[in-house]
């Protein structure tokens, strides 16, 4: 019975690419074709190495005759595309004979969108400019090569340090800014100020402070950038927080979101009276840069080890005192190595979500002191007061009062 139900699985991924390559009226293979292919390739597999083996050869030798024969008649397109999915399929029914199912299932999902997408793919490339096509090779760069090639063991008396472990997070924090600038990228300027606010708290709420104090424009919308910018944060934070620390999520999530809530009740206020005329973005610098993240292992793995040694030696007191300064210019640091530590037992869930959140105080203490420096007075006090009392005003009821 498992061997019908995997010959049917080989059977709809087949119908599923022939359906797809029959619209595009493709002449080598259609929708009868391919469910013949990965029929084909279940049996062979069933049949035993040999049989793949050669069914396999003879699949590729019908494939390379075809592309011939369409080359003689002079064919427009003449890519592989439709050549390379005839030998995939035919691999995936022999695998989902001799594999693991989902696996099978989700390479033939893949290589029906990757068909059906050709229109939206092909836009994509070519929309987008060479920095950008630098940034993803450089995000590559990143995730498949030096991650792959870091040692995965600590190095360091506190058993904080481990090469793969820090860059893992590199990783996830470049690839959330990347994704930020990504959306940002397709949708440009329309998203107005919302979305120079929103997006730039994924990117760098920090950067964003500073581009929109320099940027001399209206205060009320420079004022609702960066407020947006900085209520961001604390969907960045909790994000970061599920994926490091799972188990401790559920305990230090709720106090973190409820100063968050505060923070978007007073960007939304603002948000009302600027609305009408928040029509420009300023367009975030690229993340996926290799010196900045660089920078970010660094500082990470220097906050790290000094959360660690201060818990250590100086118990709470200790690390608070990291997380304000830690905190100043970014969150990130804290919040992983906090999360980290918490995760690992180190430290106990509720100190945890109170360093993070002594580090966010910080954090806006420093971004209102850039402001004062850079920008108006009329930018400074408004700032001032959302972050007075959305920020600090919230914050510090949720120090005090949650048990």
């Amino acid at each position: 019975m498992e061997i019908f139900e995997k010959l049917g699985l080989a059977l709809g991924l087949g119908l599923l690419i022939g359906l797809q390559r029959e619209r595009m009226q493709n002449p080598l293979a259609g929708i009868r074709t391919f469910p013949l292919i990965t029929l084909l390739g279940a049996v062979c597999a069933l049949l035993g190495d040999w049989a793949f083996a050669a069914g396999l050869a003879g699949v590729g030798g019908l494939v390379i005759a075809g592309y011939l024969a369409e080359a003689r008649r002079g064919a427009e397109d003449r890519g592989l595309t439709t050549e390379v999915a005839i030998l995939l399929m035919f691999a995936v029914g022999g695998y989902l004979m001799r594999g693991q199912t989902t696996v099978g299932v989700a390479v033939g999902g893949a290589c029906a969108l990757l068909l059906h997408w050709k229109r939206a793919m092909h836009g994509f490339a070519r929309t987008i400019g060479e920095g950008d096509v630098t940034a993803i090779m450089r995000f590559a760069l990143i995730t498949l090569v030096i991650l792959q090639v870091l040692p995965n063991e600590a190095y360091d008396p506190y058993k904080v340090l481990n090469p793969h472990s820090i860059w893992l997070r590199v990783v996830f924090v470049v690839g959330m800014n990347l994704g930020a600038y990504a959306l940002y990228r397709a949708l440009g300027s329309r998203g107005g100020a919302f979305l120079a606010g929103a997006l730039g708290g994924f990117i760098s709420s920090t950067a964003t402070t500073v581009t929109q104090a320099r940027a001399k424009g209206a205060p009320d919308l420079a004022a609702i950038v960066i407020q947006l910018a900085s209520t961001v944060v604390f969907v960045r934070v909790l994000a970061e927080v599920a994926v490091v620390a799972p188990s401790r999520f559920a305990r230090m999530a709720p106090p973190i979101a409820l100063v968050g809530v505060a923070f978007l009740a007073g960007s939304l206020l603002v948000w009302r009276r600027v609305r009408a005329n928040a029509t420009e973005a300023q367009p975030p610098s690229n993340p996926a840069e290799l010196k900045p993240a660089l920078v970010f292992a660094a500082a990470y793995a220097v906050v790290l080890l000094a959360t660690a040694a201060a818990n250590e030696h100086f118990g709470g007191r200790g690390v608070y005192v990291v997380a304000m300064f830690s905190g100043l210019t970014d969150m990130d640091a804290i919040t992983l190595s906090t999360s980290r530590l918490a995760q690992d037992g180190r430290l106990s869930p509720d100190t945890a979500w109170r360093v993070i959140l002594v580090g966010m105080l910080s954090n806006l203490a420093f971004k209102a002191a850039i402001v004062g420096i850079l920008g108006s007075r009329a930018l400074l006090t408004r700032i001032l007061l959302l972050f007075g009392l959305a920020g600090f005003g919230a914050t510090a009821l949720v120090l005090a009062l949650w048990p």
